[in-house]
């Protein structure tokens, strides 16, 4: 089946209009929706929309509206909304570029589109604008109306495509200063940063492979809805045994033994490996003057 697109529109930046289509890149047909249901007899749980002064409402008697002042509203129809929103809702208007590092992923809201080219006539610009921000590794940050709101959008390219991530206003976002106050004001030891620095780099993927990444949750709920439609027992999976570590220090030098990094000590580079000779040489010498 093949994927429909989600908005069709143009890609402006200045005076050049591309037409281009976008397709959501947020797969929900993995997940597993369960129904609420009568604990009793399992019979399906429904909503009905009432009003407390008429009962029951279809959905053509409901409209929208925002609470002013206490129970009094103001009745927001869609048609008004359009006169006060810009003309151009039917376009990625691209405010400018930046360079990736200047959007904290912590702005990302996780709605991303696949953004393409819309018939033979955007193919030559749309390709032209990829190849150019991937040449000066930029991203675009655009504004965009999508399902009748404005949103603020980043565009970057990914394998000569453009892909379009929503994010979050500013406001929307909680700063992180008021957390910082409660960080505590610790300085690691130098042969505490040497063990963590090899613990970091021999636990540094060589290849990485997101696709090996499965959803825990969604496997182990469709074992269990498995298991209930057959009648099997539920059995306990066993969790595995935490290790009793004393101290930090104990925890990074178990951890390095586990990972095998002494057998690799030889050819790790670098000021950690520096520092963890510095901090042996000591007892190399001890030993030297005994055997003397």
């Amino acid at each position: 089946m093949a994927p429909r697109t989600s908005w069709k529109g143009f890609l402006k930046l200045s005076l050049v209009s591309v037409p281009v289509k976008a397709y959501t890149a947020n797969n929900t047909d993995e997940e597993i929706r369960l129904n609420q249901l009568h604990g009793e007899c399992h019979g399906r749980v429904r909503y009905k929309k009432v009003c407390e002064a008429h009962g029951e409402l279809k959905s053509e008697d409901i409209v929208s509206g925002y609470e002013y002042t206490k129970d009094q509203y103001v009745v927001i129809e869609e048609e008004e909304l359009a006169k006060v929103r810009k003309q151009s809702d039917r376009s990625v208007a691209i405010d400018g570029f930046v360079a990736p590092d200047k959007i904290d992923p912590v702005y990302l809201a996780g709605k991303t589109y696949y953004l393409l080219p819309d018939g033979v006539a955007g193919n030559r610009p749309y390709a032209l604008l990829v190849r150019g921000m991937v040449e000066a590794n930029v991203v675009a940050v655009a504004q965009v109306v999508l399902s009748g709101r404005e949103q603020l959008v980043m565009l970057r390219p990914q394998d000569g495509m453009l892909v379009m991530s929503v994010l979050n206003y500013p406001k929307k976002v909680r700063a992180a200063t008021p957390y910082r106050d409660e960080l505590p004001e610790e300085k690691p030891s130098a042969s505490e940063l040497a063990l963590a620095n090899t613990l970091i780099g021999a636990s540094t993927l060589a290849e990485f492979d997101f696709q090996t990444y499965r959803d825990a949750y969604v496997e182990n709920l469709t074992k269990l809805i498995q298991l209930k439609v057959e009648g099997r027992e539920i059995v306990r999976a066993p969790d595995p045994e935490e290790p009793k570590i004393l101290n930090l220090m104990e925890a990074l030098k178990k951890s390095v033994a586990e990972l095998g990094v002494r057998k690799m000590a030889p050819s790790v580079k670098g000021p950690e490996g520096e520092a963890a000779e510095a901090e042996a040489a000591p007892a190399r010498k001890k030993r030297t003057r005994k055997t003397g």
